[in-house]
């Protein structure tokens, strides 16, 4: 009924590494867009509206085809520089930054799910129409219901936390069949959003990300035909790289959050034309405490980055193997990721919220809008507890054990 999956002999369609040119384009590309959205981030974060506006910014910046091969008429370009793109959005507005970052991913899964023989196609549908890709897979979600029916399927069920459900073109949805021959079979499907019986709930209403577009779906009756269906979710190495890939766009987002707080603090920090009563300082900015606290946080963001930009590359590395990668390869980069997850985390977490010893009771105004960058993290970092992931490191440092493949290891 579904497509026959030979994931051995699949190709991917990223080979190499990005050159200086293409890296310092898309920096360029990611900072003139981040620019324009740091112009409102605030507001827009109040008015807690879907960001239809800001997902047609990341088509005009050409942003949204960025990994898709120049062959399907993409961009063509590495996933070192989709994931710079992230970070350098996550300086202006981390929900937009989480939008794209997911967005990567899910168009990422034509490579890691689709036969090969059927790769091409969707790449090219979703160039066409430009695509926005957003995704209801949470695997500790309500279990969905996939039914065999005739020779397609029928969803039912409740997905929450449907990361750019509400703005994409597309959805990808991972349900395991119920009933049948194929029953516990994961297949990865892709629906457009105004599909019959797909219900976009609007009940994302959290303490940070409110742009990011992550509400609930409700899908009732929902006709799944064979056409919709990208491939199995298993376990072959190269197919479960979509793990360690959004773990790695979260580290790169963490670091992206800690910079933008840092140069928002630095900003406010400068402005400020006395100091405290007890300073030999004529400023706070020439205040050797402050200046210590600037440059121990600073130290710590830019140590995060060094280990995020050495694991963009490597993850391109990954990426080339193809059916090639071993578990031996696919456990080295999720280790390696994991590491970054647990020290962006920490970083950013500390960054977004120490930076106010040193902006001061005023920076805390609510017009100032500094709090965004620690209720976009504080919320984020959540996602999945950095707790295991150290306990994922340790235990591999330790005795070589190695996590189950799941979509959080």
């Amino acid at each position: 009924m579904n497509p026959t999956l030979e994931q051995t002999t699949a190709r991917s369609p990223w080979t190499g590494n990005a050159g200086d040119e293409e890296l310092q384009h898309w920096q360029g590309v990611a900072r003139q867009a981040a620019d324009e959205l740091a112009t409102d981030a605030l507001e827009r974060d109040r008015a807690n509206q879907d960001p239809f506006a800001e997902v047609d910014l990341l088509r005009r910046h050409r942003l949204i085809n960025l990994l898709v091969p120049e062959e399907y008429g993409g961009e063509g370009a590495h996933w070192e520089s989709a994931l710079h793109v992230v970070r350098i959005l996550a300086t202006a507005d981390g929900s937009i930054a989480q939008l794209l970052a997911y967005h990567y991913i899910n168009q990422g899964t034509i490579a890691f799910y689709a036969a090969p023989q059927s790769q091409a196609e969707w790449f090219q549908r979703s160039a066409d129409g430009e695509w926005l890709w957003g995704d209801s897979v949470n695997p500790v979600d309500p279990t969905l219901e996939l039914v065999p029916d005739g020779d397609g399927y029928r969803l039912n069920g409740l997905k929450r936390f449907s990361t750019g459900s509400s703005v994409g073109d597309v959805i990808i949805v991972n349900a395991a069949v119920t009933l049948g021959p194929e029953e516990g079979t994961v297949l990865a499907f892709v629906l457009e959003r105004s599909r019959e019986g797909v219900e976009l709930i609007d009940d994302w209403n959290f303490l940070g990300q409110r742009l990011s577009a992550s509400g609930s779906v409700r899908y009732e009756n929902v006709r799944v035909s064979a056409a919709d269906i990208l491939g199995e979710v298993g376990h072959e190495p190269f197919s479960t790289l979509v793990t360690p890939g959004i773990q790695l766009a979260f580290g790169n987002f963490y670091v992206g959050v800690a910079q933008g707080a840092l140069a928002k603090g630095r900003e406010i920090l400068l402005a400020r034309r006395n100091s405290w009563f007890l300073s030999q300082a004529d400023t706070y900015a020439q205040d050797p405490i402050f200046q210590r606290t600037v440059g121990e946080l600073a130290s710590r963001a830019a140590a995060a980055e060094a280990l995020a930009d050495s694991l963009n590359r490597k993850y391109d590395d990954a990426i080339t193997k193809g059916a090639q990668l071993t578990a031996d390869d696919r456990t080295d980069i999720a280790i390696r990721v994991a590491q970054l997850k647990v020290v962006a985390t920490e970083v950013g977490v500390d960054v977004a919220n120490r930076i106010f010893e040193v902006t001061g009771a005023s920076s805390t105004n609510n017009s100032v809008g500094l709090d965004l960058f620690w209720r976009n993290i504080r919320t984020h970092s959540l996602h999945d507890p950095v707790d295991y992931k150290k306990v994922e490191v340790g235990a591999n440092y330790l005795l070589g054990d190695v996590q189950p493949i799941s979509l959080y290891t």
